[in-house]
């Protein structure tokens, strides 16, 4: 079988990433416990909950499902596709298991060891039941017939999108605002010190309202940037449209998710306002004339946008109820995934902007392998 860049490899690789800080949060402080002698073997818990087991379960299984599907579409053959689903998995929960040992605030367990195992197991056996199926190979052909080749880390970073705008940001798709936190980060730090910041209260007050305009204009930007990168991966001609569509439909009900996660059930939709229903209608505006373009044309102007959206969502007002609302959120280790969705809501523009920077910089490729035509 022919080798391709599996779309499956990447999601992997996030989820692996995923695994380890979820089993390894708060990274401290760390300690070598009294009387542990090798071998680091975890102990069985004195109670099983059916929550842990359940967590631990799902938790594994893409990994299973990822690695199993990944190296069958990487065209590695079905059984390095066994190995690469079952073998690497358990090693990864218990070198996770027994780095617990280390963090005082995380618990090691035998139960865990075997549930994660067993979860990878269910995984690889899910997706080689798919692969019987010809689902497998059916997902393949789906995503050649909309995205052109070589699209796989573009539709990575767009799955990571939704997770990113689980976290409550001050403006609907507002993602990247880090620079404010920065800055109080860097005015602690220095205090005291002969390199002191020289801000007064004025220069960190952050409460002045954004004019409508230009609210509408960030949640415009936010919007229409990940539309920007999909069209830029998208084969030409009608799919286009509904890819457009489909982006706003996802991340309205994700902004919609986090605002009932954050505030309450009744108020999932207190966000949608005559303020934000202009900038969404202008990003899909924006986003249909988009989708006449060139792939690389997208690409292009993709940048300029993030950088845009980055720069307005760094002086988007900070209402002095957030930061405590926030760290409520931050109290729900599961549903924000260990402040993870932070991280993500706060790195995801600038990753996409690295990508789109390495793309750009390869773009002089055959014709018809990642563009539909030049610059």
């Amino acid at each position: 079988m022919k080798r391709r860049q599996s779309f499956a490899s990447w999601l992997l690789l996030a989820y692996a990433l995923l695994a380890l800080y979820a089993s390894l949060y708060p990274f401290g402080p760390w300690r070598w416990p009294p009387g542990l002698e090798w071998p680091w073997l975890p102990p069985w818990p004195k109670r099983l909950l059916r929550f842990d087991v359940v967590i631990n379960i799902v938790g594994y299984a893409p990994l299973g499902f990822l690695a199993y599907a990944a190296a069958l579409r990487s065209g590695l053959g079905r059984a390095r596709a066994w190995w690469l689903g079952l073998l690497p998995w358990p090693l990864l929960s218990w070198s996770m298991e027994s780095l617990q040992f280390f963090l005082p605030g995380r618990v090691p367990s035998l139960a865990d060891l075997w549930l994660n195992s067993l979860g990878a197991l269910l995984g690889v056996l899910l997706a080689a039941a798919l692969n019987g199926l010809a689902l497998l190979s059916r997902w393949q052909e789906l995503r050649e017939r909309w995205f052109v080749r070589r699209s796989s880390q573009a539709l990575a970073l767009l799955a990571l999108w939704p997770l990113a705008l689980l976290y409550p940001t001050p403006l609907p798709f507002g993602l990247g605002q880090w620079l404010p936190k920065l800055r109080e980060v860097l005015v602690d730090a220095l205090d005291g010190t002969p390199w002191a910041l020289q801000w007064g209260d004025e220069a960190l007050d952050l409460a002045a309202a954004m004019p409508p305009g230009l609210e509408a204009l960030a949640i415009a930007l936010g919007l229409w940037a990940p539309q920007l990168v999909a069209l830029s991966v998208a084969q030409s001609g009608w799919r286009r449209v509904p890819l457009v569509a489909l982006g706003l439909l996802v991340g309205g009900l994700t902004t919609a998710l986090s605002a009932g996660l954050y505030h309450g059930p009744e108020h999932a939709w207190a966000w949608v306002s005559d303020v934000s229903m202009a900038g969404m209608g202008l990003a899909m505006f924006l986003a249909a004339l988009s989708s006449l373009m060139p792939n690389a044309w997208c690409a292009v102007l993709a940048l300029p946008v993030l950088c845009a959206q980055i720069a307005l969502i760094s002086q988007a007002p900070s209402d002095p109820y957030l930061a405590l609302n926030v760290q409520a959120w931050e109290q729900g280790r599961f549903v924000n995934l260990y402040g993870l969705t932070r991280w993500l809501a706060w790195t995801w523009p600038f990753v996409t902007l690295l990508w789109l920077l390495n793309r750009l910089a390869r773009r002089a490729r055959p014709r018809g392998d990642f563009y539909n035509s030049g610059l």
